[in-house]
């Protein structure tokens, strides 16, 4: 069965890291978008990062130089290196893949509203706040 579990989440302080990890079963990195996205409690989901099958990234601008994606098909996991972080940060990440789709480029997936996925984890919690 496919299955997506987040870890990692946590409170920090402003300016803190937090390294998320997820463990990916029963769905094929070569076939799949993967990524990562976020969500606030009464607002609209936002997609974080993503990674294509050739390993192309994509990451929202407001992540940019401060996050990584990364991936270990051996491993079978999605990982995301979360570094300065601030108090707008704070939300519940989801771990996400999504069958690769001509139609829908990498980075449409994560900047463009109301993207879906074929696959989402339960989410882990991040808190930055001093």
């Amino acid at each position: 069965a496919q299955q997506l579990v987040e870890s990692g989440g946590g409170s920090v302080q402003p300016g803190g890291s937090l390294r998320l990890s997820c463990a990916v079963s029963g769905i094929n990195f070569r076939s799949h978008y993967m990524g990562w996205f976020r969500q606030v409690s009464g607002k609209e989901r936002e997609g974080v990062a993503a990674i294509d099958p050739n390993g192309s990234i994509t990451y929202a601008d407001f992540v940019k130089g401060r996050f990584t994606i990364s991936q270990d098909s051996a491993k079978n996991t999605l990982d995301l290196q979360m570094n300065n972080l601030k108090p707008e940060d704070t939300a519940m990440y989801y771990c996400a893949a999504v069958v690769v789709d001509p139609l829908r480029p990498l980075r449409w997936w994560i900047v463009m509203p109301d993207q879906t996925a074929d696959y989402w984890g339960q989410g882990t919690q991040v808190t930055v706040s001093s």
